[in-house]
């Protein structure tokens, strides 16, 4: 079957035939007898028991995951943030050392900064494109290596296969952050990534109306994070959560295409304007990780950053003059959306590390939606001027 097909398949209904599969809207399942409720307690009998342990709408969303991103298992959480530091803490214990790259989102770098120090694990950050960069780095204390492609929000690019091979010499294990593509565009998994894991808020769920994550990897790694992770911090997805993000993902090629197709036609006008210092964006011929693009990604995405030459200031007033473009965080939405990292997403992280990251004071993050591209470019350049 083809992908777009996968996409909008939806699952037969076991009970009265509905086109679209119900919501389980219920906190608990009754059992038909005791032996029944032990059998399920006693992981004997596979039926559910608690939606905190598990509910049908839930479930049905992570197999179709599962499928779309060519992993054995998934686990639909809470949030974003909820997957990536369930993920982390169900793999890492005290004494690991983590590499992760310098170029991630706000709340991740955060989390890698001060929390997991509370639980004696040591993180090294790194600017890493390949494994030649990240070789010496290593320590036989690495347990994870975690990075974003393209990452938020300089859209840097790291060579999949080429970290995957070296991470699988070495036994560790590799995670990556796919939310900027979706698996529409990129499938990690198919480059040797260990795990993926997912913002589903974005453009998983495209709309705008809820908030959710998503951990894709092998059944060895998803089962005892179900079991101990998920189970025990309970940062689960709702039922109307799954189902809404269900329903979110089947228009999800029709939508990143033409999303993108917007993005190619900005980026190119970006370019030449005389406010921008420089465009970030994998579909340009110019873009410095052309040949990493073309190697793992479908296509170039529809996230742009964009540097203003008037840094910090010319930042805020660009912000306070879009009127079509919504000034907002967040990505992924049908609707374009712009925000301005240095005071906004990644206004947690010292200047001197931002910088460090690529994430200068002048720099714009843009996430294209799928309006009339000529309305957008008009609004932008609008506020450009």
């Amino acid at each position: 079957m083809k992908y777009a097909s996968k996409l909008v398949k939806v699952k037969k209904d076991p009970g009265y035939g509905s086109h679209i599969p119900p919501i389980y809207m219920t906190s608990t399942f009754v059992f038909e007898n005791a032996e029944v409720g032990a059998q399920r307690f006693a992981g004997e009998d596979p039926g559910f028991m608690y939606t905190r342990l598990g509910n049908p709408t839930v479930r049905e969303l992570e197999e179709k995951v599962a499928e779309l991103e060519f992993g054995e298992g998934c686990l639909a959480f809470s949030s974003g943030m909820a997957a990536i530091t369930g993920c982390l803490l169900g793999i890492l214990q005290a004494g690991d050392h983590v590499i992760a790259h310098t170029a991630l989102y706000g709340a991740t770098h955060a989390f890698l900064t001060t929390t997991v120090k509370k639980f004696g694990i040591d993180v090294t950050f790194v600017p890493f494109k390949t494994a030649e960069d990240l070789e010496p780095h290593i320590t036989e204390r690495t347990r994870v290596i975690y990075f974003e492609t393209p990452s938020n929000p300089t859209l840097s690019l790291v060579d999949l296969s080429s970290v995957a091979d070296l991470a699988k010499q070495k036994r560790i294990l590799t995670v990556v952050d796919n939310t900027f593509l979706s698996p529409y565009l990129q499938n990690p998994i198919l480059h040797g990534i260990d795990i993926v894991v997912h913002s589903a808020t974005k453009y998983l769920s495209g709309h705008g109306y809820l908030i959710g994550g998503l951990v894709v990897a092998r059944k060895d790694i998803i089962d005892p994070m179900r079991k101990e992770v998920q189970k025990n911090m309970g940062a689960v997805m709702s039922p109307m959560d799954a189902w809404l993000l269900s329903q979110g993902m089947r228009t999800l090629h029709i939508r990143m295409d033409r999303a993108q197709l917007n993005a190619q036609v900005l980026a190119e006008r970006l370019e030449k304007h005389d406010a921008v210092a420089q465009v970030f964006f994998p579909g340009l011929a110019g873009f410095e990780d052309k040949a990493i693009m073309e190697k793992q990604m479908k296509g170039p995405g529809a996230m742009i950053s964009f540097v203003l030459k008037g840094g910090y200031e010319a930042g805020v007033k660009l912000m306070n003059s879009v009127k079509l473009c919504t000034l907002a965080v967040s990505l992924g939405d049908v609707g374009t959306l712009i925000q301005h990292p240095a005071s906004m997403t990644h206004a947690i992280i010292p200047k001197e590390e931002r910088e460090k990251a690529g994430v200068w004071d002048g720099l714009v993050r843009f996430s294209v939606g799928i309006e009339d591209v000529e309305d957008i470019w008009q609004d932008l350049d609008m506020a450009l001027e």
